[in-house]
């Protein structure tokens, strides 16, 4: 009996050991991923808001004088010079004007010649006793009035030449002008609005940044940062790639927003060749903007669990443990964490499809390239190890 019994007991043993051995031999081979050690950097943001073209220095001619209008010398759409002619307001009436002020002027300064003689006289008779006190005091007064009455025409024969001159109507501004608002012929008034002149050179954006991008844009610049430009984007049209204008961050705001919590901004942007228009809807894009000293990883590697946003750290023995963080913001192919993991934690940074806690990982290098990351979800190296480790479970598996 107790042969029996040892003969069971070694049978059974053996039998357990050919299980362990199977199971070990079905166990799959480390997964092998891209991971990345944690530590701080130094991450170049990619921003853009949206905004549409404007031209800061557009203009509304008007007419400045009554009259009928003569001449239009321009063609809308034409590109015209600042002081280049645009109208004719009835030139010869205005002209006859200023010779009337001019006689006016005439008039006035042979009064005064005859009072300042007078006034020469009445002193001489006045020192001999020939004439009374209030005599020579109302030459004095003449000669005054005299004198007001050449300056009063000289002022009007002033305002007359202006009248003159704003019958011919000059552009104030440089630009592409517009349809004209008044047909040859027609009586217009002062201030009646003739065409606008557009300025295609330079033109402008305002948009609105978040208060926490401002204050961060504001920081920077302070730190003496001036490799901050403005970039505008152009939807893309025919071609496959949009099309940009490069140019600078003229203005930022010093209040927020009650209503947008936002801080309104500007930029500048050459446009020598006039291609672009005002009022096209655009994305200002700005470049050279950073956060110094964040924990990143590239974008892939932050998946969505049950308890929010997470990623896979691996643990001494390389096994994978799922962390919850808290996104701050998108960085290009890059998103910056505020918490969650600390720096010396390693990340897994390849595409995160089909990991679970416990998997056993074969790190592989992170070469940095966030970019190659998110196009192919592997590195090169990576995609080789897995091929290897596939080919080895298909091995165990068979045997």
């Amino acid at each position: 009996m107790s042969a029996l019994l040892g003969l069971g007991l070694l049978l059974a043993g053996c039998g357990n050991e050919q299980q362990a051995s199977s199971s070990e031999q079905q166990a799959p081979p480390p997964t092998p991923a891209q991971v990345m050690e944690m530590a701080p950097r130094n991450i170049s943001l990619d921003k853009s808001y949206p905004s549409m073209l404007r031209s800061d220095n557009e203009v509304t001619v008007v007419a400045r004088v009554r009259g009928t209008l003569e001449e239009r010398l321009f063609e809308p759409g034409d590109l015209v010079e600042e002081g280049e002619s645009l109208y004719t307001i009835e030139p010869p009436l205005y002209r006859a004007t200023v010779r009337q002020r001019e006689a006016d002027l005439q008039s006035a300064e042979a009064e005064l010649n005859r009072a300042q003689r007078d006034a020469s006289r009445y002193e001489r008779l006045l020192g001999q006793n020939s004439i009374s006190r209030q005599q020579y005091d109302q030459a004095q007064a003449d000669l005054g009035v005299a004198r007001a009455n050449v300056a009063q025409a000289q002022a009007a024969l002033d305002s007359a030449r202006i009248d003159l001159d704003y019958t011919n109507v000059e552009a104030p501004v440089g630009g592409m002008i517009g349809l004209s608002e008044v047909n040859v012929g027609n009586l217009v008034d002062a201030g009646t609005e003739l065409a606008t002149i557009t300025p295609l050179d330079p033109l402008e954006v305002r948009f609105q940044l978040p208060q926490a991008d401002a204050l961060e844009l504001r920081r920077q610049r302070e730190q003496g940062n001036s490799e901050i430009a403005a970039q505008l984007v152009f939807p893309a049209s025919n071609s496959s790639q949009p099309e940009t204008l490069q140019g600078r961050l003229d203005f930022l705001g010093a209040r927020v927003s009650e209503s947008t919590s936002t801080v309104e901004a500007s930029a500048t942007f050459d446009n020598p060749d006039g291609l672009f228009l005002p009022g096209q809807f655009v994305r200002v894009r700005l470049t050279g903007l950073q956060r110094f000293d964040v924990l990143a990883v590239p974008e892939i590697a932050v998946t969505e669990g049950l308890m929010g946003p997470q990623v896979f750290v691996l643990d001494e023995e390389n096994k994978v443990r799922a962390r919850n963080v808290e996104p701050a913001e998108t960085a290009g192919p890059w998103l910056i964490i505020a918490s969650g993991i600390e720096p010396g934690d390693r990340v897994v940074v390849s595409d995160p499809a089909g990991l679970e806690p416990g998997r056993v990982i074969d790190p592989q290098p992170f070469d940095g390239e966030a970019e190659k990351v998110a196009e192919n979800g592997t590195s090169p190296q990576a995609t080789q190890a897995g091929a290897e480790g596939n080919r080895q479970t298909d091995e165990a598996n068979g045997a």
